[in-house]
């Protein structure tokens, strides 16, 4: 079924997908979600990259890692040019990784038969913010039945990004600040769980591909969310503490909670 994204008609006929794909098959690159729950109908799954982008949780969402009340945090990928004019506290570690300019992610191939098919279900999925564009993705490997691939050439893909005009991208940069985005992601929950399993999914599938790590934004956020997590596990027994100590003065413990007197 045809969807409508944030003003954005996503309709049969009015798509220019064919135009970049005149076989009528698709290939779709995944950088988030996408690597550890693949499209339907794909025969082929092929890890590699996409230059000119980084890969941020700066995407706001209020349906899969959040709610309207309270939007969660999601990854969406933004041109690099664009990205250097903000202020991102980890760009200098950006700038020292290895593999500057590209993002890793898995790209599929869907035959003809479902494309349209396939297409309509991504427009769903991807419907809080995200529209279709197309970019050379660098594969890993040889793609079978790739035009003119004597070795891995490139190939292009549509990709769903979350463009900074849409309105769940994070325009405030206090917004954007590790720390804060890494409270929200801990505290998010939707309909497709928590916004930290989002995160962990993410970051073992991108070392599932092959490259040991994930990226340093990635990596950064794992650690300060494992961080706020067991800050949070710790507030949670210090509060239990405090009630037995409660129904203890009140002579209402049981007798787990008494202890031996010292």
């Amino acid at each position: 079924m045809a969807a409508i994204a944030q003003g954005h008609q996503v309709h049969p006929d009015g798509r220019t997908w064919k135009s970049h794909f005149p076989k009528g098959d698709l290939w779709v690159f995944g950088y988030g979600s996408l690597i550890w729950k693949p499209p339907p109908h794909y025969d082929q799954r092929v890890p590699g990259y996409i230059n000119g982008y980084v890969r941020r949780f700066w995407q706001a969402s209020t349906d899969h890692r959040g709610t309207p009340e309270q939007p969660g945090r999601v990854v969406t990928v933004i041109e690099r040019s664009f990205w250097e004019t903000l202020n991102d506290p980890l760009a200098h570690l950006e700038s020292e990784a290895a593999s500057t300019g590209k993002v890793w992610g898995a790209a599929y191939h869907i035959p003809a038969s479902h494309a349209e098919e396939v297409h309509d279900y991504l427009d769903e999925r991807e419907i809080d913010g995200y529209s279709a564009h197309y970019t050379p993705f660098h594969p890993t490997v040889d793609v079978e039945g790739a035009a003119g691939s004597t070795g891995p050439s490139p190939i292009i893909c549509m990709v769903y990004i979350g463009q900074p005009t849409n309105p769940q991208f994070l325009r405030e940069a206090a917004q954007r600040e590790p720390q804060n985005v890494a409270q929200v992601i801990s505290a998010g929950h939707g309909l497709s769980g928590k916004g930290s399993e989002y995160l962990f999914l993410l970051e073992k599938a991108l070392e599932g591909l092959g490259l040991g790590t994930a990226d340093v934004h990635v990596t950064d956020l794992v650690k300060r969310v494992k961080a706020i997590e067991a800050e949070g596990l710790a507030d949670a027994e210090e509060k239990e503490a405090g009630l037995k100590v409660t129904r203890s003065l009140e002579g209402e413990g049981d007798e787990s909670d008494r202890e031996n007197s010292h």
